[in-house]
């Protein structure tokens, strides 16, 4: 599902499935400092801020490289898994 959202600044962006890059942002962090943190590669972060699926063990490295409790997951990745 790919809905269109205004965000803070006033640019539309396409929101696919997660706001991983908002988040991010919102921290002020750079892509290779998230996927350092996470331990995934930058080429993961960037196919899942543009919407693509990820393991489930990726999205947990994710959320504790963001500062989010497992139970958070649906704050950052807005699918059933």
């Amino acid at each position: 599902m790919i809905t269109l959202q205004q965000n803070k600044i006033g640019s539309i962006h396409a929101n696919k499935n997660n706001c991983v890059q908002q988040t991010r942002e919102e921290k002020m962090m750079s892509k290779a400092e998230l996927a350092r943190t996470a331990g995934v590669t930058v080429q993961t972060i960037d196919r899942i801020e543009k919407g693509c699926d990820c393991r489930m063990d990726t999205k947990r490295k994710i959320l504790l490289a963001l500062g989010y409790k497992l139970s958070d997951r649906m704050k950052l990745f807005f699918d059933a898994n």
